[in-house]
C-alpha cells in the first residue's frame, strides 16, 4: 500500500448524495479475479453520458472525488475501493460515509474526509476550476483561495495511512515481536512445539 501523507491536483466535483456501490462499481464487473481495470467500471451507469465528469478531459485522473452525504451505501463489495483506485482516487471527501465503504477504502489505502455540507459546497464550487490540497499529517483541506478546513480521523487509521500499512504490512512490522512470542511459548510449553515438528 502506497503512503498517504499529502494529496494534490484537481477534484472531481461529483456532490451526489447517497452513490452506493453498485453505481460505484456495477455488479457484472464482480466476476474479474484482478483488480486492475475496474476503473473501466466505475461510474458506468453515469458514465453513458458522453458529457459525463468522469471522462472529461479537464477531469480524468483527478486523485480527489468530492461526494455527498452516504457516500458507499448500499452492499460491502470491496470491488468500490479497488475501482476508485484504479480510476487514480486517493481520497474520497463527503459529509458521510458508510461505515463498510469507509473500511473498505481506508485497507486499501484511500483517505476519506469527513466535512460538513457547508464545505464540501464549497469544495465542489473550487473543484471546477482549481486544484485541492489535502494534508493528513495537519488533517487540512485547503485551497488556494485561503480556505481551511479541519478535519477528524482516528489515530490507528492516521498512523497506518501515513505509514503505508495493510493488514499484511502491520503484521510484517511486528515479525520481531511475533518470532520472540513463538520462541517463548516453544521454551515454555515444548509440547506444543514437538506437536507441529511431528506435522512438518
Amino acid at each position: 500500500m502506497e503512503p498517504v501523507t499529502t494529496i494534490d491536483g484537481r477534484a472531481y466535483p461529483f456532490g451526489q448524495k447517497n452513490v452506493d456501490t453498485d453505481v460505484i462499481i456495477p455488479s457484472h464487473w464482480l466476476k474479474t479475479i484482478t483488480r486492475e481495470g475496474l476503473g473501466r467500471g466505475a461510474f458506468e451507469s453515469l458514465r453513458q453520458d458522453p458529457d459525463n465528469l468522469f471522462d472529461s478531459a479537464e477531469f480524468t485522473g483527478s486523485p480527489i472525488l468530492i461526494a455527498g452525504d452516504n457516500f458507499g451505501c448500499g452492499s460491502s463489495r470491496e470491488h468500490a475501493a479497488w475501482a476508485l483506485l484504479d480510476l487514480g482516487v486517493r481520497a474520497v471527501i463527503a459529509p458521510s460515509f458508510s461505515d463498510i465503504f469507509s473500511g473498505n477504502a481506508f485497507k486499501n489505502g484511500i483517505l476519506t474526509v469527513v466535512l460538513p455540507q457547508d464545505a464540501i459546497d464549497r469544495l465542489v464550487e473550487v473543484a471546477r476550476t482549481d486544484p485541492i490540497h489535502i494534508d493528513l499529517d495537519s488533517q487540512t483541506v485547503t485551497t488556494p483561495f485561503q480556505d481551511r478546513f479541519v478535519f477528524e480521523i482516528d489515530a490507528f487509521r492516521k498512523e497506518c495511512l501515513i505509514g503505508g500499512l495493510d493488514e499484511v504490512g502491520l503484521t510484517m512490522a511486528r515479525g520481531d515481536a511475533i518470532s520472540g512470542f513463538e520462541d517463548a511459548v516453544r521454551a515454555e510449553r515444548p509440547f506444543l512445539a514437538r506437536g507441529v515438528e511431528l506435522a512438518a
